[in-house]
């Protein structure tokens, strides 16, 4: 019932404006009358009742912006007593959502579902500015939150703190307001550093045919056709030909129809531009992420890796753990997060999902990190790219809140197929550590290595570690999800037992085709001050000498050296 209203409160008031606007456009009185019939009949509903925005603002949100733009369209056909009465029951829910925003919204900004409610509350101001005696004051505190702290998830790179599904949902909502207070007030919000980059999530974290969507709420079977909508609004308001070639790679633009649909297209035809002059890694340091990979143009020919470590800590709908990574390849999703969220906040999704053990991370003596919360923070402390090699280094032992003084991890990717883990993990007194993958098909384990094999793609992994290493795994969630929900999902755990406070382990990931050989193992050589691996990457001797804590030294075919410094942080 509680959503239902959501769905009945959209189904009255958007079919009416599409109405409203018809009469406008087409003069036809018969479209104009059943509009102002349908507005007329909400207006008759409790403000403060099942749709009211403090008892349901799931109906309540919706209800204001479409109410606010049927009555912008509808107007001229209201006669004094009929906008009275439009003008009253907005009055009660204007002021129910401004006494719940204003104005400490401005300086706890992280409430989720306030991060759109905002804006919905600047629409009906502008709608009924110079009508209801307040609409003023909502007008002025929407111009002031997106002056001031919108968006609050994001960084001037074009990261989403959430994930895609949330980027997507919130931005598209945005994307309204984006035009009304473009025309109304004169603030065109892709003139600042954030929308002026948006599209690079996606085109960065999905590119075209990726299946999986990253770290965040409701991303795991996101596909990159999902995001065509957002970014070819994002595309023609920015001017951006790339975002532009990225929709049309995920099948042509879309505006998401409806009455505005049309009008949204940003003034001429924008020409698709590929973006082959651009890195194909890139880091959002102000969310903590950073994708690694080898090309932006088709997921059937990329291996992907996207790591997580993030100031944002784990709150809200990004409960990734810190340190967490995930690997893409050949269009397949090979290391996954797992679990599905049967309902937000559910025991599964609260006890599996927002934990540590539910990622590709690590675990102290059985220990995860801090959930939900925003002080489990983690940092990017050294990211580098250039072309066939890439690195990206976080730090997240606060996030473990207790003795892990120390976590932590770089990953190295030298294209096409040799993904190298360095984790150094320092926790007083700790006996083990659990090293931690998630697949959607089960690994076949041989010692201290396992294989596994999703759809066109596979991987190999290989533990080096310095003392014990056990390797199990189980097709079981603690707890599972709902009975509906039937997923089968497999989770390996190497335990490995720690040496003295500081534990140094190193895995090797060899993603490939699946029809292809298996690459030869790799050697690492370890003690005495060198840590030093060698590996075959398409057919060439490669070297990978991570003797120096401050340096990486890459040398392919023995001639080509190259040397990356672990801890910097460079901006391409």
């Amino acid at each position: 019932m509680w959503w239902g209203n959501r769905s009945r409160t959209i189904g009255v008031l958007e079919p009416a404006s599409t109405l409203a606007f018809v009469w406008r456009v087409t003069g036809r009185e018969e479209f104009g009358e059943l509009a102002k019939r349908l507005l007329l009949e909400c207006a008759r509903w409790d403000p403060e009742g099942a749709t009211g925005y403090r008892y349901n603002d799931e109906a309540g949100m919706p209800y204001a912006y479409w109410f606010a733009r049927t009555y912008t369209l509808v107007r001229p056909l209201l006669d004094d007593e009929e906008r009275a009465a439009c003008r009253d029951v907005m009055r009660v829910r204007g002021r129910e959502m401004y006494a719940h925003l204003a104005p400490s919204h401005l300086w706890k900004p992280y409430s989720s579902h306030s991060n759109r409610a905002w804006h919905f509350l600047g629409e009906v101001g502008i709608a009924f500015l110079g009508e209801i005696e307040e609409a003023d004051d909502w007008v002025w505190f929407a111009a002031n939150v997106f002056a001031c702290v919108y968006p609050v998830w994001s960084d001037d790179d074009g990261g989403w703190h959430e994930g895609n599904a949330y980027w997507n949902s919130y931005l598209q909502r945005f994307t309204w307001w984006a035009d009304v207070q473009r025309a109304a007030l004169g603030l065109d919000a892709y003139a600042l550093p954030f929308f002026a980059r948006a599209g690079d999530f996606a085109l960065y974290l999905m590119p075209p045919g990726t299946r999986g969507g990253g770290f965040g709420d409701l991303c795991g079977r996101r596909t990159s056709a999902q995001n065509r909508e957002l970014v070819s609004v994002l595309a023609a308001q920015a001017r951006n030909p790339q975002w532009a070639w990225y929709v049309e790679r995920n099948g042509g633009y879309d505006d998401g129809g409806g009455w505005i649909g049309f009008l949204r297209s940003g003034g001429a035809p924008l020409e698709p531009r590929a973006p082959t002059d651009l890195p194909t890694s890139r880091l959002f340091e102000g969310t903590g992420v950073a994708v690694l990979q080898s090309t932006l143009i088709d997921a059937s020919e990329n291996v992907e890796v996207v790591f997580k470590s993030s100031p944002f800590g784990t709150q809200s709908h990004g409960y990734d753990a810190q340190n967490a990574f995930l690997l893409y390849a050949f269009g397949e999703r090979l290391l996954i997060r797992s679990g599905r969220r049967d309902s937000y906040g559910s025991e599964h999704h609260r006890g599996w999902m927002w934990e540590t053990r539910s990622e590709n991370s690590i675990t102290v003596d059985g220990r995860g990190q801090r959930p939900h919360t925003a002080k489990a923070p983690g940092r990017i402390t050294g990211f580098h790219t250039e072309p066939g090699l890439h690195w990206v280094e976080g730090e997240a032992g606060r996030a473990y809140g207790g003795d892990v003084t120390a976590f932590r991890r770089g990953i190295l990717f030298v294209e096409p197929d040799l993904v190298v883990v360095f984790d150094r993990v320092e926790a007083e007194g700790a006996e083990r550590l659990d090293w931690l993958l998630h697949a959607e098909e089960p690994f076949a384990i041989d010692g201290a290595r396992a294989d596994l094999e999703v759809g066109r793609a596979a991987c190999s992994v290989e533990w080096f570690a310095p003392s014990g290493l056990e390797v199990t795994q189980t097709d079981r969630f603690d707890p599972p999800p709902r009975e509906r929900v039937k997923l089968v999902e497999h989770h390996l755990t190497a335990e490995i037992a720690t040496t003295g406070d500081a534990t140094t382990v190193v895995t090797v990931l060899r993603p490939r085709r699946a029809d292809d050989p298996v690459a030869p193992p790799a050697v690492l050589e370890r003690g005495d001050g060198v840590l030093r691996l060698r590996a075959t990457v398409a057919g060439r001797d490669v070297v990978v000498d991570a003797s120096d804590p401050d340096l990486l030294r890459v040398t392919v075919a023995g001639r080509d050296e190259r040397t990356i410094e672990r801890s910097r942080v460079e901006r391409r």
